[in-house]
């Protein structure tokens, strides 16, 4: 039987599947000739996100912090992408609701449907013990995952990029308007972007492996590894232009994140800030794309995507 022919009896549903990361999980599997459901509290955006694809997921609405509106979104699926994610707390959409408790009750109602595969969405530095709400959420989603949905796939990217996102191309944007960069403390801060569409691609090789063996954490990063200040100076060159930096201690950048979070659309967030404090780097030794046989992206291509979306 053609592996496209049996991807086909398969379905697969992504939670978040319109988001950053999660469209581009969606598109990839589809081409993979899989059944894709993309779960969302908004499913009219479906059709506005997929209307160049050859084929069409299917729209369903589900909401990852309401458990009775995900049964109808799980029931007959063989694997669960989970790449629903939150960077600002509003109400009751909490770091600890939406990373750790709604990520568990997701979990939990998968393995109660048999569901065969679950992919957790986390990101690299998750740490439990941090003192970042956070990263701490984060870290915590992942322990709960496991309990929930023991042999779940736990994926933590390092920072992504893309022509949409909103890191690079926030930077290439400044790096063209301000005539001094401010850093972020001595910008010291080691990064490994990794190009967002590498990582959809991985995703949905691992649930193209139906009887995957092996590790349960993948760590995904680009094939170079920067401080902030080469990458700065590397998006700079690629430009051809020429830029000015400026240290600016945290401490400034927690206040500057503050104000900013009360704005209907935050610039920047603390947590943001929290995040640039830490190496954002894959472990040494631990599965990644190569193990997957994808050679990473590096950003000069991701600057080309930009500038042309630009």
């Amino acid at each position: 039987m053609d592996p496209d022919d049996l991807n086909t009896k398969r379905i697969v549903t992504v939670f978040g599947g319109t988001g950053f990361l999660g469209r581009r999980i969606v598109k990839r599997l589809l081409e993979r000739g899989f059944t894709v459901r993309a779960a969302s509290r908004h499913p009219a955006r479906v059709s506005q996100v997929f209307s160049s694809t050859a084929r069409m997921p299917e729209a369903v609405e589900a909401d990852v912090l309401d458990a009775s509106s995900i049964g109808s979104a799980i029931a007959g699926s063989q694997a669960i992408v989970n790449a629903v994610s939150l960077y600002v707390e509003q109400g009751a959409q909490t770091f600890e609701r939406v990373h750790v408790e709604a990520a568990a009750d997701l979990a939990a109602a998968s393995r109660g449907g048999e569901v065969d595969q679950f992919v957790q969405i986390s990101g690299v530095g998750s740490d439990a013990q941090s003192d970042s709400n956070y990263i701490s959420a984060r870290g915590r989603g992942e322990v709960a995952v496991a309990s929930a949905f023991p042999g779940a796939l736990i994926v933590r990217p390092t920072v992504m990029t893309g022509p949409d996102d909103v890191f690079l191309t926030t930077i290439v944007r400044l790096i063209r308007l301000l005539p001094v960069y401010p850093l972020f403390g001595d910008g010291g801060t080691r990064l490994q972007p990794v190009y967002v569409a590498d990582v959809a691609e991985a995703v949905s090789r691992l649930i193209d492996r139906r009887n995957h063996k092996g590790s349960f954490i993948f760590e995904f990063g680009g094939p170079r590894i920067y401080t902030y200040t080469e990458l700065l100076r590397e998006v700079a060159r690629q430009l051809d232009t020429h830029i000015r930096l400026m240290p600016v201690p945290f401490a400034a950048w927690d206040a500057l994140a503050g104000l900013a979070e009360l704005l209907p659309a935050a610039p920047i967030t603390r947590n943001q800030v929290d995040l640039m404090r830490h190496d954002n780097v894959a472990a040494i030794g631990a599965p990644g794309l190569k193990e997957l046989d994808i050679e990473p992206r590096d950003i000069d291509e991701v600057i080309r995507l930009i500038e042309r979306r630009a």
